[in-house]
């Protein structure tokens, strides 16, 4: 069938007359074009489903890439300050070791026991007691407890405090617990306080 007759054919055709039940019957020029039309939203489909897939592909890989970039970022302002970060390792490693020397060894906790209570004596304090408690381990270093008690005047005891806080080793200050040293009355105070000191644990990654 030429085409001028194709469409001479679709003129002629009347659509409220065709049996919607038996296409069977529709005029070989309505099949062809409905064909046609199928094959045409058969393709558009497959082409929309076909390029929503490749899209996803892609938004995905442009996520990807913005990752990467922001990775690459990240490195390149690592690799730029490389050599600061160093200093600063060597300064923090530095720092590290000026704590470590502060802390008291075993044969030195005599010696602070000693500046411990010259302190309290030069503040004009009196020693009701001093004793070492047991040690305390931690995972890098060990807890030496120091139980105080001591009798006198409210600025004496705070220029004690403010003394042992000063003192070259690390002490700090724990429980502090103040009541008049005589039921009756009077200027002296009773200070209780626990003192801590610290040694290295050198077994603390050991264990």
């Amino acid at each position: 069938m030429s085409p001028s007759g194709w469409l001479e054919g679709l003129r002629r055709i009347d659509i409220h007359e065709l049996d919607t039940h038996n296409m069977g019957s529709w005029p070989p020029a309505i099949k062809v074009l409905v064909g046609v039309l199928v094959m045409i939203l058969v393709l558009a489909l497959g082409y929309s489903f076909s390029t929503s897939e490749v899209r996803s592909r892609l938004d995905l890989k442009r996520e990807e890439e913005t990752v990467l970039k922001e990775r690459f970022a990240t490195k390149a302002r690592m690799a730029a300050n490389l050599e600061l970060y160093k200093q600063q390792l060597r300064e923090m490693e530095n720092s590290f070791g000026v704590l470590l020397r502060q802390l008291p060894s075993d044969t030195e906790v005599p010696g602070l026991l000693e500046d411990i209570t010259r302190t309290g004596l030069g503040s004009g304090l009196e020693f009701e007691e001093i004793k070492l408690l047991p040690e305390v381990t931690q995972p890098f270093y060990i807890e030496l407890p120091i139980q105080i008690t001591v009798t006198g005047a409210y600025h004496d005891l705070a220029t004690f405090v403010s003394g042992v806080a000063g003192l070259p080793r690390i002490v700090t200050l724990h429980d502090f617990d103040l009541v008049p040293a005589n039921p009756d009355g009077g200027p002296k105070l009773r200070m209780s306080i626990l003192a801590k000191t610290y040694r290295y644990n050198d077994r603390g990654l050991d264990q």
